[in-house]
């Protein structure tokens, strides 16, 4: 197994993810089949509990593991479906290793963060980096991403374990990638955060093979001796310059003009199966960049519009189906409280389509029912996800089945017709009660839904990942149905009850919601269906 081991310095957020993915994408592209693994030095067990304000969205994998949102980067850059042990956090480690000394399993020792938890730590990289992520065929290379910056408290355990890993390996086997900041000061670049940032890395066992310096411009040649001769570099470490873009989809090609996917191939001595195929990826950067494609304005109504990163998966599933519908998409995030008060519902006439994605709680609901309501009366395509579609059936149950009080009994335990109600006990019990990962539906022939599957090559069975907690009563919906004002397009195959998957509005041009995550399943090279459908509508909504 190839290691390429990506650290940070200086700060957080210089887009280790993306450099991470990056370089896998490019190693991927001459046939090396690639995997990954993000480290998280937190001591939460996994992400599923954290605030999205704090810390972004919860990506959540086929095995229903609730991740860091790196691990979607991953996914969607190497085209792979990776398993909850690509996660790894402080949180894990301990409980882990906890639970074997109280079993015994210690023989009596004393348990200590060296040796024990940092054995622990490279047993379960080694283990992890050999678990198949397509179609059972070996890895080639495992991709590491340390979170946080080098010098934290949180993170010693995880560069020990990485020093001593390295010691263990032929130095053929590992690549050591460093990702700094040179900041601007009056205009002017400054090096001197990232020479200390280097000396604290080297001084714990770590000589990087590549910096990879985030920067407002190209380092110059002056600039990078400078480095050299400052943090005592060799000649052999190569100096990227990482410039800020407009897109995250420019960093593999950046990094390609600069020869990392040469270096990092020389570096771990790895033959090359094939020559490198990235047709697909310069097709998504010519349509970036071609300024004459029509455009499509999207109105995204959700509850964390204040920091994007909790819509991450979201965005990226409606890039890729701009990019294989060939459109320039500009998406507004609107706080849906702010339809509650002081922003008029009837600004949606300004936007081609809405969207009401996924949340937890009562802030923002009755906002998001307002935005879903006017879509429907005004015949704008309207997509709705997990909550989104949870919504799209208060709006009806209220308005066009004269059921003034209907909810959700997450918002309201005593309404007279619970709509939407908690699930029944689930079988897998993760993140509390939620229903998590993997499901299979079945989609009724014949609706907008199953023509969009059918369109891109799917079968009457179809799988997405779910987290949920809540779902549609099966007894008010049926009366919904039988009124005409809703149209079912996908059930479960729970074999004790049925679970209403996906809902149509009838005889509106696009008017979908699913109670699955599609965006989760969406692949830089492989849309999804559902948003395809929806751009494509939304682009033959011409604004009045």
């Amino acid at each position: 197994m190839k290691y390429v081991i990506v650290t940070g310095g200086v700060v957080s957020g210089l887009g280790k993810g993306i450099t991470a993915s990056s370089i896998g994408m490019l190693l991927s592209s001459y046939g090396l089949v690639v995997t990954a693994i993000k480290i998280d030095p937190y001591l939460n067990v996994d992400a599923g509990t954290i605030s999205p304000f704090e810390h972004g969205e919860v990506f959540v994998l086929d095995d229903g593991a609730e991740t860091d949102l790196d691990l979607g980067n991953y996914e969607r850059f190497l085209n792979v479906s990776l398993h909850k042990d690509n996660n790894l956090t402080t949180g894990k480690i301990y409980q882990a290793v906890i639970e074997k000394e109280r079993r015994g399993e210690y023989l009596g020792k004393t348990v200590q963060v060296v040796p024990h938890i940092t054995d622990y730590i490279q047993e379960h990289i080694q283990r992890v980096a050999q678990l198949p992520v397509t179609n059972g065929v070996k890895n080639d290379v495992c991709i590491i991403e340390l979170g946080g910056t080098i010098g934290d408290i949180e993170s010693s355990p995880f560069i020990e374990a990485l020093a001593q890993l390295k010691q263990d390996l032929p130095v053929e086997d590992y690549c050591f990638v460093h990702v700094s900041l040179i900041t601007m000061v009056g205009g002017e670049p400054k090096t001197k955060p990232t020479q200390h940032s280097l000396k604290t890395v080297k001084s714990l066992g770590i000589m990087p093979d590549i910096v990879c310096l985030r920067c407002e411009q190209t380092l110059t040649a002056e600039m990078q001796t400078k480095l050299r001769r400052t943090c005592h570099l060799p000649l052999e470490t190569a100096i990227i310059s990482n410039c800020n873009v407009d897109t995250i989809y420019r960093v593999p090609d950046i990094f390609r003009s600069q020869g990392v996917d040469k270096i990092v191939l020389n570096k771990l001595h790895l033959a090359q199966p094939h020559k490198s195929s990235l047709e697909g990826y310069y097709g998504i950067l010519k349509c970036i960049d071609n300024p004459t494609l029509p455009k499509v304005t999207i109105a995204v109504v959700g509850k964390y519009t204040a920091m994007k990163d909790t819509y991450l998966s979201l965005l990226r599933a409606l890039e890729h189906a701009s990019f294989y519908l060939q459109c320039r998409l500009v998406v507004e995030w609107i706080d849906a409280e702010l339809f509650e008060t002081t922003k008029p519902v009837s600004d949606l006439l300004n936007f081609n389509g809405v969207l009401v994605p996924g949340g937890f709680g009562n802030r923002g609901v009755e906002g998001m029912i307002l935005a879903t309501k006017f879509a429907r009366e005004n015949h704008l395509p309207f997509f709705g996800i997990c909550l989104g579609m949870q919504v799209m059936l208060i709006e009806l149950a209220r308005n066009t089945m004269d059921w003034s009080n209907a909810n959700s009994t997450e918002f309201d335990e005593t309404t007279q017709f619970p709509i939407v109600k908690r699930s029944h006990k689930l079988e897998i019990q993760m993140g509390g009660s939620m229903r998590l990962g993997l499901f299979d539906y079945d989609l009724i022939p014949d609706t907008q839904t199953s023509k969009l599957y059918t369109e891109f090559g799917f079968g009457k069975t179809i799988s997405e990942r779910h987290r949920h907690r809540y779902e549609v009563s099966n007894a008010l919906f049926d009366q919904m149905v039988e009124k005409g004002v809703v149209v079912t397009a996908g059930k479960s195959q729970n074999e004790t009850r049925r679970i209403i998957e996906v809902v149509e509005w009838p005889s509106v041009s696009f008017g979908i919601a699913c109670q699955f995550h599609s965006e989760y399943v969406s692949r830089n090279n492989s849309p999804h269906p559902l948003f395809v459908g929806f751009l494509r509508a939304c682009a033959a909504n011409k604004k009045t």
